[in-house]
Parts: structure tokens; C-alpha cells; sequence
């Protein structure tokens, strides 16, 4: 096990719906810490570059508008096996399929306004965070803060 970082950005519709601070707490309650946090308006260019998987599909200017629709509140988290550790909380990405007890069953009927979008993977997250944080706007913090949500040899 090692402690990895991972990103997660609130979306426009968790912005609207003032569940900013509702949602960092679930990540932090179950332990993970924030390591980067800001609120920024995405442009069209850095949303082609994020979503440049789904340029092909007929909603992909569809999803880049709510996007934009107003600033999103971007998040990096640390904790040993982040990037699970997120999506698991997170819930599938439809709303309407996901477990109550997950963000998107707790918050999300829809596919797309699905409060959160979250790394996939440990090389997606890298790519991800860089596109997103400065490297100073990232942090290291203290090893100790661990030793409340992991016994000793976890991390």
C-alpha cells in the first residue's frame, strides 16, 4: 500500500447547489486529506484537452457549456489507495445507478450533473493534477497526520 493523490473537481451543478463543503467533508471524514484547493472557470481549450477522449461523441460540446457554466472548485486528495478510495465514494458515474451512501447516490440523478469528476487511475490522476494544480499549489503533508485513519505499517 502507498499513499497516493489523486483529483477530484466539484462540478458546476455541485457549485449551484451550494454542496461544496458537503462534499470535501465526505472525502475528509473517511480520512483522505486535501493537498490543493481552488475554485477556477475552465475555458474551452483546457476542457478539450480534459474531456479529448469524448471529442467524437455527439454530447461532448454539450458537457464542456456545463463545465463553463460557472467555476468549479478543484481538490487534491492524498490517502493510501486515493484514487480507489474516491471512486468508491464517488458511486458510478450515472446518478440514478448509484448506491445510496455514495456521493452521486446521495446527490446525482443524472449522468452528466453528477457532482464530481474523479482520476481513474494513478497515471491519469498525474496527468490530471499537473493539468489542473501548479506544482507549489500542491502539499506534502506531515507523515504523523496518517497515524489517525492507518496503522503504522499502511503507509
Amino acid at each position: 500500500m502507498k499513499t497516493e493523490k489523486t483529483l477530484v473537481l466539484l462540478k458546476p451543478c455541485t457549485v449551484k447547489r451550494n454542496l461544496i463543503g458537503e462534499i470535501i467533508s465526505r472525502f475528509e471524514r473517511k480520512g483522505l486529506r486535501v493537498v490543493g484547493l481552488k475554485m477556477m472557470q475552465l475555458t474551452d481549450e483546457l476542457l478539450s484537452e480534459h474531456y479529448a477522449h469524448l471529442a467524437d461523441k455527439p454530447f461532448f460540446q454539450r458537457i464542456k457549456d456545463a463545465m463553463m457554466s460557472t467555476p468549479v472548485v478543484a481538490v487534491a486528495l492524498e490517502g493510501v489507495d486515493a484514487i480507489e478510495v474516491v471512486r468508491t465514494l464517488a458511486g458510478p458515474t450515472n446518478g440514478r445507478k448509484a448506491l445510496p451512501g455514495t456521493i452521486r447516490g446521495d446527490y446525482s440523478m443524472s449522468f452528466q450533473e453528477n457532482i464530481v469528476h474523479a482520476s481513474d487511475a494513478p497515471e491519469t490522476a498525474a496527468v490530471e493534477l499537473k493539468r489542473f494544480f501548479r506544482d507549489e499549489e500542491l502539499f506534502t503533508l506531515p507523515r504523523d497526520l496518517y497515524a489517525a485513519f492507518y496503522a503504522n505499517d499502511e503507509y
